[in-house]
């Protein structure tokens, strides 16, 4: 009977040392609030909360095992893109300034484009000596001011014609010139900046070609003579 107690008492020391006695509350009825237990959700909250984990105790990646190719080509990467930035906003400041100026511009020449008869009648005026006296002074203050707003007052006698700036009013054949001249200038013209507000009106001498200039200058001498004769006609009849 010996060897059978101390099999037994090491079976239950061993027991008591590792496991130890368990009790289970298995009761439906909770004895301290009265409601029914759930077991089933009981160890489905155990569950969940044996799954989640606290991110913050998630040690971070330590920097030496970051491979330094890697790196190398994001920072080339991001300051490409920095560089694409500042391209792009100096071409938005270049086009917002562009549209300022030409919107300024525009509404330069609609106000300037209305004083333009006035501007006619002063020059009138000073063709023919009447701008004196107080009309004088009033005068030279508008075309000071539209001088200033940026208004250029351009045809003049002698320049090439150009029909993006003039306005042939007729071609007249001139013997002596190479190439389509102003001849006369009937109204002049008014530009601001590269707008032009209205197109000089002139009169514009074509070049003679050589045989057009020949039978001209052939047409002299007969019109002379014809001339000539016609005076010696009268004087005979005297």
């Amino acid at each position: 009977m010996a060897p059978s107690d101390k099999t037994n008492n090491s079976g239950t020391g061993d027991g008591e040392e590792h496991q130890g006695p368990v009790i289970r509350d298995n009761r439906r009825i909770d004895p301290d609030t009265g409601e029914v237990r759930n077991p089933q959700a009981d160890t489905a909250e155990e569950a969940v909360e044996a799954e989640e984990v606290d991110v913050s105790e998630i040690p971070d990646t330590p920097e030496s095992v970051v491979d330094a190719v890697n790196a190398d080509e994001r920072v080339v990467e991001l300051t490409n893109d920095i560089k694409r930035v500042q391209a792009e906003y100096a071409n938005y400041r270049k086009r917002v300034e562009r549209d300022r100026v030409a919107v300024r511009e525009m509404a330069t020449a609609q106000v300037v484009g209305d004083l333009l008869p006035i501007l006619d009648d002063v020059g009138r005026a000073r063709e023919h000596d009447e701008l004196t006296g107080g009309f004088k002074a009033v005068g030279e203050s508008l075309e000071a001011l539209v001088t200033k707003l940026g208004l250029e007052k351009y045809g003049e006698k002698d320049d090439e014609f150009d029909p993006n700036l003039h306005e042939a009013l007729t071609l007249v054949p001139v013997p002596g010139i190479t190439a389509q001249t102003v001849i006369e200038v009937f109204q002049p013209g008014y530009r601001i900046g590269e707008r032009i507000l209205r197109p000089a009106r002139v009169v514009v001498g074509d070049p003679l070609e050589d045989g057009d200039e020949a039978s001209a200058e052939a047409a002299e001498p007969a019109a002379d003579a014809d001339g000539s004769s016609e005076g010696d006609e009268s004087d005979n009849d005297k």
